[in-house]
């Protein structure tokens, strides 16, 4: 009887060429090429939250509420948002939503007036967890601080955010704000300027 290697080799050559050949037929590399494709489409991607960009403006009790999302741009996107009670800032808070392999990572830290951060350490992050056309869920691996964020879009122009801060010892805390699209302001055309306007 020959040695065992000598009887796996065979098998292990031929299944290689099976596959070589399997591989370069035109039907598996179509099948492969549908595969890739729907697994790309299914990659969740920075341009299916570009509804948030714009300014938006929303109220926590006697709080007034600000958001302003930038466009995406090579892989992020960029927020600023503002707290503000009796004519003064509460809190100013950063965030970026950036894009990589397989999801999207959420970043946030927040600051005093004069942009000295509130957390001593790096800023949260939380891992995208859900993303449809209505909702965004996003969890945080490390600590309930908060532990969930999620934006769900109620209109084109209105969308509710809420946040789940888990403290370590005590109660879940619900943060929720509704916010609503601020279109900007339009700029009155002055008639006097178009009268005095001088001739090339």
């Amino acid at each position: 009887m020959a040695p065992l290697s000598a009887r796996i080799f065979p098998t292990v050559i031929f299944g290689f060429l099976l596959g070589l050949a399997c591989l370069s037929s035109p039907a598996q590399q179509r099948t492969a090429t549908a595969m890739n494709a729907a697994v790309q489409a299914s990659s969740p991607k920075l341009a299916d939250l570009s509804w948030l960009v714009g300014t938006w403006k929303g109220a926590w009790g006697p709080r007034t509420a600000e958001q302003v999302w930038l466009a995406p741009n090579a892989g992020e996107a960029l927020g600023v948002f503002r707290l503000a009670e009796n004519d003064k800032i509460l809190v100013i808070e950063l965030f970026t939503l950036v894009e990589r392999s397989g999801g999207i990572d959420f970043y946030l830290r927040h600051f005093t007036p004069q942009l000295v951060p509130w957390e001593k350490s790096e800023a949260t992050m939380l891992h995208l967890a859900n993303l449809d056309a209505l909702k965004i869920d996003f969890e945080n691996p490390l600590n309930g601080m908060p532990k969930r964020a999620s934006f769900t879009r109620l209109d084109a122009d209105t969308y509710l955010a809420r946040s789940e801060i888990v403290p370590a010892n005590g109660e879940m805390q619900v943060v929720e704000i509704t916010y609503h699209r601020q279109n900007p302001a339009v700029e009155k055309s002055s008639a006097g300027s178009g009268a005095h306007r001088k001739k090339p």
